[in-house]
């Protein structure tokens, strides 16, 4: 049964990785003009490109507000799922400041670049247009935080 799936998955997966690759890209464009965005990193697409034809899955951006901001964005969201996994078909949201890297003092993790409203995505394979409205939803419950 193991092979059997295997196999089976081997089958879609060209297609599967072309679209986390596109739906990542158009949400990092996204992302980029959205004022409560500070920056975005798409850190994997330049190795990505060398490594297949199109880039990765995975999207983070520093938003606007802190660790409140980015945990009511990931707290908001429809689509995409709160989970600390990464890779699947589905797309997943994580705040690390207060996910996987919560036991790190804050001065510590600053120190090593990372802020406390960075969001990261693992972007599956739904339509980017739910992707992109889920995201702006969840960008504007965020915005109206308290930093």
């Amino acid at each position: 049964m193991d092979c059997f799936l295997v196999i089976r998955g081997i089958k879609t997966l060209p297609l599967r990785m072309d679209r986390h690759a596109e739906n990542a890209m158009a949400i990092a464009k996204h992302l980029e003009a959205h004022p409560s965005v500070d920056r975005v990193f798409y850190p994997e697409h330049e190795l990505c490109k060398r490594q297949m034809k199109n880039g990765g899955g995975m999207v983070s951006f520093e938003l606007k507000g802190g660790v409140p901001a980015g945990d009511k964005f990931a707290s908001s969201t429809k689509v995409l799922t709160l989970a600390e996994s990464l890779g699947g078909v589905e797309s997943l949201v994580e705040t690390p400041p207060s996910m996987t890297h919560a036991s790190i003092p804050a001065e510590v993790r600053h120190a090593a670049g990372l802020q406390d409203g960075l969001v990261r995505l693992s972007v599956g394979i739904e339509h980017v247009e739910d992707l992109i409205a889920d995201i702006d939803q969840a960008l504007k419950i965020s915005t109206l935080v308290e930093a």
